[in-house]
């Protein structure tokens, strides 16, 4: 059997392909390399390049690869880019999703993995969020991401498929072992441009929004590793797999560190004072998202292995030395 990647070639996904790779699974990336990058693959790994919204196309790589998982990773991620261009999202999220659903539905897919995001709470109004908190996404991505779902719950009751939701916090970090990270040149993650301005390839950076109702003023996040969170996905798919139900879980750490907080770690752990500038809010920013995350825990028996800061930090920075110094050869 067979899992089907998609998104496999972009961040999050390139390291669950890195996770099934190294337990020895057959694993199909299906990437358009709009954000993805081939080289951060394995070479054991085979990559098929296409449109997760093409459903004959679909069709047929599940049937020739004898796909039994999907672990569904493609989509875009810019909350700020969903208020400015929100068919964007509900195509690319939504629509191609719902795609997605009804080609293993029609393919006899048993186990569908689904990347959600804490965006779906929106302004949850309470110090740890957990997932029967009420659902009141803020921006289009969000609500992108809530409709997936949903359909995925109702296509699971009328078909009788199995699926794990993970409702991300924010990721960042990269993989310990230097195979792969953020790589796309304008990604937005925080971690990523702080550690971009630490190594020169920015003048500086700003942080959006200084008013907020928050202990220094700026945004909470919970940042889990991306490594933890693949590990959480590798328990999930077992889980399924193993004949677990269908579920719903936040997946991050329970504590949360403020944009000020984090950009002082970049410069902590890289030793470079860059520049900062104060600006005002982007739409669809609620001031804090720290994830309940008791349920992923005692389901999968998750145990985080990077929880620290200053460890996150590091490995972002490594990935991005190495980025520099792969695209300076001439």
């Amino acid at each position: 059997m067979t899992t089907l990647v998609t998104g496999g070639a972009g961040y999050i996904g390139s390291h669950m392909v890195h996770a099934l790779v190294d337990r020895g699974e057959e694993v199909v990336v299906l990437d358009d390399l709009s954000t993805g990058f081939d080289a951060v693959l394995p070479e054991n790994a085979r990559l098929i390049v296409g449109d997760v919204g093409d459903a004959a196309f679909l069709d047929r790589i599940i049937a020739e690869n004898d796909i039994d998982a999907i672990a569904h990773f493609a989509g875009s991620i810019i909350v700020p880019e969903s208020v400015t261009n929100p068919l964007k999202y509900y195509s690319n999220n939504t629509v191609n999703s719902c795609t997605l659903i009804g080609a293993a539905v029609r393919g006899g897919v048993k186990s569908f993995l689904f990347s959600s995001t804490a965006a779906v709470y929106g302004e949850a109004g309470q110090d740890l969020i957990n997932e029967d908190a009420p659902l009141a996404p803020m921006s289009p991505y969000g609500s992108s991401k809530l409709m997936t779902e949903v359909m995925l719950r109702d296509a699971a009751a009328a078909h009788g498929f199995k699926y794990g939701i993970l409702r991300y916090f924010n990721v960042a970090g990269a993989d310990p072992k230097g195979r792969t990270g953020q790589s796309t040149k304008d990604a937005t993650h925080l971690i990523k441009i702080a550690s971009q301005a630490a190594i020169g390839l920015r003048s500086g950076m700003s942080i959006f929004g200084t008013d907020f109702d928050t202990p220094d003023g700026t945004c909470v996040r919970d940042y889990v590793h991306v490594s933890d969170l693949i590990q959480a996905h590798v328990l999930a798919l077992a889980h399924l797999q193993d004949g677990g139900d269908s579920f719903t879980a936040n997946c991050a750490y329970g504590h949360g560190y403020s944009v000020r907080e984090v950009v002082d770690a970049v410069k902590r752990v890289s030793g470079v004072d860059f520049p900062v500038e104060l600006t005002g809010r982007r739409a669809g920013d609620p001031p804090s998202l720290v994830a309940e995350s008791k349920r992923i825990r005692s389901l999968l028996g998750w145990q985080p292995q990077y929880q620290e800061l200053d460890t996150i930090v590091s490995h972002a920075l490594a990935w991005e030395d190495h980025l520099r110094k792969r695209n300076s050869k001439p």
